[in-house]
C-alpha cells in the first residue's frame, strides 16, 4: 500500500521528539565538533517548546499518545511511528536517569563523556534509521520495539 506524503513527513517529524530528548547526551561532541550543531535545525520547535512551556515534554508526550497513537481515525502508519518513537523517548528518559543516578556522581572522566557520546551516537543512528524508512514509506522495524508497538496497536 503506497503511504501518502504527508504521512511520511509527519513520520519524520515524530522522530525529532526522542532525538531532542537524546541532545544532553552528545552535548560533549557539539562542544567538540562545532559542525555538528546544524542536526539540531530540525529539532529547534520541540526545544523551544519544551523550554518556554511548563511541563512542554509532558504536554507533547500527551498530546501524541491520546491524539494520535489512540485516535482509531489516523492512519496506522501515523499511529505506528508515533507509538514507537514515543517508546523510543521513554527509553532514553530511562538511560538518562540511569546515568545520571549511577554514573554522573563519579565526576567528568572520559568514562562518563565515552559513555554519552556513544549513547547518543545510538540514538542518532536509530533516529536517521527511522525518519529514512519514515520517508521511505515503510515501518522502520526496530527489534524488540516494533514488536511491542505492534502489540498495543
Amino acid at each position: 500500500m503506497l503511504i501518502p506524503i504527508w504521512q511520511r513527513v509527519l513520520g519524520f517529524f515524530v522522530y525529532i521528539l526522542p532525538f531532542t530528548d537524546a541532545l544532553p547526551l552528545g552535548s560533549n561532541l557539539f562542544i567538540e565538533f562545532p559542525i555538528l550543531n546544524f542536526i539540531l535545525i530540525p529539532a529547534l520547535p520541540i526545544i523551544f517548546i519544551k523550554a518556554n512551556i511548563l511541563l512542554g515534554s509532558l504536554l507533547i508526550f500527551l498530546i501524541l499518545f491520546i491524539g494520535v497513537v489512540r485516535n482509531q481515525n489516523i492512519a496506522y502508519f501515523l499511529r505506528f511511528n508515533t507509538l514507537q518513537a514515543l517508546l523510543i523517548n521513554i527509553a532514553i528518559i530511562i538511560v538518562n536517569y540511569g546515568l545520571e543516578i549511577l554514573i554522573k556522581p563519579l565526576g567528568n572522566s572520559l568514562l562518563i563523556r565515552s559513555t554519552s557520546n556513544t549513547i547518543f551516537i545510538v540514538i542518532l543512528t536509530i533516529t536517521v534509521f527511522s525518519i529514512i524508512k519514515c520517508l521511505q514509506g515503510e515501518e522502520p522495524d526496530l527489534p524488540g520495539i516494533s514488536e511491542a508497538v505492534r502489540i498495543q496497536i
